[in-house]
């Protein structure tokens, strides 16, 4: 994305007084025109020099967040509603945002306004932005004249994707510092501790027991090549990462997700609750049911079932019904597929999606809330376990050379 030029400007206001500042446009025109909205009337108008992006901008690590994406979009809720015109509302916007290549997108996005292209067709320039979905409510309600209630749709949507989300992490948190901290105890034993042991044990003439001397050869193992450990486990998740980047890679780990124990239903649950407030917010919103399945597919955050919604836009277009479609797609619970049913029949589908959304988003943040009490116990035997072992390796010789002594 191209840097917005930015212009150094001096001026008086409407009552007279000398003003001066900067602001960003995409020519000097522009930049008079934006003076003349604030009612400022410019002696004085320069381009500045464009600053050289730095390097965490250049890898991509200033992408804005979800809360300042969340936060413009309130702000232009608050903004059409009052009836502020967008030109006006978004240069305000874009002087006080914080996050620079959001301020930069929305500067484009005014200048895309001025030379004639429409509200939305300026925001599907920034895909890394605004996704597909948000483009889409957007387009609907410049078409309708109801473009802050678009605002006011996507901002709940995004509020409560925020929410599931940190409940999700929060629930996580805990169980991740669990097997983190017990693997790192795992290296020291094996690097550090066992190998003390290991030299008490030598100074007796005596057959070790099997567990013992396996315990023995992991740690030895683990001495001799512990950096090849550590680089082959960054080796292997950083292949991870760039594998699951990839379409069959992120399809596949989808996939695979949902089979998961404890946490797979969740994800399953998590997933069709975001398809039907996706699917029910378009159907609310007007947006057509082809084009509607199209941005549903990007928006539930699973590539698998992605997939399957976009198989079901293709069943449609061939004129089957939407519930018929979602039944052979073998993904859905039995209650979308009715909802979906019962919505197609009486004229409702975006009441009757949307209760599933209710239903589902209130299961997963039960099961959210209470996923650590089910973690635990998992977490609990998996040490319980490891224990077992380093006892049984570490103290049965013990006891037999105890038990020698003692004849």
């Amino acid at each position: 994305m191209c840097a917005v030029p930015r212009f150094e400007y001096s001026g008086r206001s409407r009552s007279g007084a000398l003003v001066s500042g900067a602001l960003e446009a995409g020519s000097l025109d522009a930049a008079v025109g934006q003076l003349a909205a604030q009612e400022i009337t410019p002696l004085q108008v320069n381009e500045r020099a464009p600053a050289t992006p730095g390097l965490r901008r250049r890898l991509g690590l200033e992408q804005p967040s979800g809360d300042d994406v969340i936060l413009f979009t309130r702000q232009m809720y608050a903004l059409t509603r009052a009836g502020v015109p967008l030109i006006r509302g978004l240069t305000q916007l874009a002087a006080s945002t914080r996050n620079a290549v959001l301020a930069d997108a929305i500067g484009t996005v005014n200048d895309d306004l001025e030379a004639g292209r429409s509200f939305s067709a300026a925001l599907a320039r920034h895909p890394r932005i605004f996704s597909t979905l948000y483009v889409s409510i957007i387009r609907v309600g410049e078409e309708s004249g109801r473009l802050d209630q678009a605002f006011l749709q996507i901002h709940r949507f995004l509020e409560n994707e925020k929410e599931v989300v940190q409940r999700i992490k929060s629930a996580t948190r805990y169980p991740m510092i669990v097997i983190v901290v017990m693997l790192i105890a795992i290296m020291l034993l094996m690097g550090y501790v066992i190998p003390v042991f290991a030299g008490v044990f030598e100074r007796f003439d005596t057959e070790l027991p099997l567990p013992t001397r396996i315990l023995i050869a992991a740690s030895n193992f683990v001495a001799a090549w512990w950096w090849v450990i550590i680089g082959a486990a960054v080796a292997g998740w950083l292949w991870f990462r760039l594998w699951r980047k990839t379409p069959a890679g992120e399809l596949a780990w989808d996939r695979r997700k949902l089979a998961f124990p404890v946490v797979g239903d969740i994800l399953l649950r998590g997933a069709l609750s975001r398809f039907a407030r996706a699917f029910a917010m378009s159907q609310r919103s007007g947006v057509p049911i082809l084009e509607a399945m199209n941005v549903v597919s990007t928006a539930v955050g699973n590539a698998w079932i992605g997939r399957k919604v976009v198989q079901m836009r293709e069943g449609v277009e061939r004129g089957d019904s939407l519930s018929r479609t979602a039944a052979r797609a073998e993904v859905f619970t039995p209650l979308v597929l009715q909802m979906l049913a019962v919505g197609e029949e009486t004229g409702q589908l975006d009441e009757m999606i949307e209760e599933v959304a209710d239903f589902y988003e209130r299961e997963v943040d039960y099961d959210v809330r209470n996923l650590s009490s089910l973690i635990e116990p998992i977490l609990t035997i998996g040490i319980g376990f490891l224990v077992f072992l380093l006892a049984l390796g570490v103290f049965l010789p013990m006891w037999e050379l105890g038990s020698a002594m003692l004849k």
